[in-house]
């Protein structure tokens, strides 16, 4: 069993265009606290071995300067590493993927003994093909890393539950995996609106999120 609502409710997600460095980008950003010092979320976000442990493989130089390629996915190159030091820590890489390329932005905060994690990922509105935005809008790219800080709650304790990343996909046929699906295209939707999207617009994106991930229609 795995502490779905709980998962779901614990995440912050938010949707928002503006320019980066000159381009007009699309940014998504995620936000959850974990029962974890510092130190430990961030070799469980940066470690090889850890990685593998609650997302996926991952091999290359996992160092400023490095190129990382997560097996089977995305791969690109370490652009900023910033280890933890008074409390906070970051880094940044590129996200390149079936020719494309954005940018993932992973930081830390020190919160007593908990840290608080912020994912953003930003593209450039011109990289996105328009019919997948006008399909999806932001829950193919926002629900994806949903499902990575599932893993990562996982590992670290923060829900209960036990899933093994090889065990994801078959996860998402079943009825505790479809809620998860639903849960979290639905939360998407929700950022969607909160940033001007129409709400019908939007929730046909959801359901057209939750059918990629699951196979059923919304």
């Amino acid at each position: 069993m795995v502490d779905v609502i709980t998962q779901l409710g614990a995440v912050s997600r938010a949707v928002a265009e503006e320019e980066r460095e000159g381009e007009p980008s699309r940014v998504q950003s995620l936000e959850q606290t974990y029962p974890s010092p510092i130190d430990d979320v961030w070799e469980a976000v940066t470690s090889a071995e850890r990685i593998e442990r609650w997302f996926m493989p991952v091999e290359g130089e996992l160092a400023l300067g490095g190129r990382y390629q997560l097996v089977g996915n995305a791969g690109g190159k370490v652009l900023e590493c910033e280890p933890p030091s008074e409390g906070t820590a970051r880094y940044r890489i590129t996200w390149e993927f079936g020719g494309g390329m954005s940018w993932v932005t992973v930081s830390l905060a020190e919160q007593g003994a908990e840290t608080r994690l912020v994912l953003e990922h930003v593209a450039r509105v011109a990289d996105v093909p328009q019919e997948m935005w006008d399909t999806f809008g932001p829950g193919a790219t926002g629900v994806g890393w949903d499902g990575g800080l599932l893993g990562l709650s996982l590992h670290l304790g923060g829900i209960h539950g036990k899933l093994a990343p090889e065990e994801a996909e078959a996860w998402a046929a079943t009825a505790e995996g479809r809620q998860f699906y639903r849960g979290a295209a639905d939360a998407w939707a929700a950022a969607h609106v909160a940033s001007g999207a129409d709400a019908g617009v939007a929730a046909r994106n959801a359901d057209a999120t939750f059918g990629f991930y699951t196979g059923e229609p919304g």
